[in-house]
């Protein structure tokens, strides 16, 4: 399957947190945008995240612990961890999450 990121429909999933989103068998990845001072609240799933950041700032909070991210960081969010952020600036964040998010979809 090819897809070009540009032709996949936006869709705001929370407020202020606007992905372009692909899934497969086994994961989903997402392309966001994401407007500056946008929170998203305390919260875990069963899903293991990978968090890449790739413009902009984002504090991120897991289990208790905060990181300011930067283009470049990356962060690993095991399954069933609490965790929540706020964009400092506006950002692009590429999250990837296995199993897939039927959520999302």
């Amino acid at each position: 399957m090819k897809v070009n990121v540009a032709n996949i429909p936006a869709k705001e999933i929370i407020p202020g947190y606007t992905g372009r989103l692909i899934h497969s068998e086994h994961m989903t990845v997402a392309y966001w945008s994401i407007t500056a001072g946008s929170p998203i609240q305390t919260h875990q799933h069963p899903h293991e995240q990978i968090v890449n950041m790739q413009e902009g700032r984002f504090e991120l909070t897991v289990n208790g612990e905060p990181y300011v991210l930067a283009p470049g960081d990356v962060v690993v969010i095991p399954p069933n961890v609490a965790h929540s952020g706020v964009a400092i600036t506006d950002c692009r964040i590429l999250d990837v999450w296995t199993p897939p998010r039927d959520d999302y979809r």
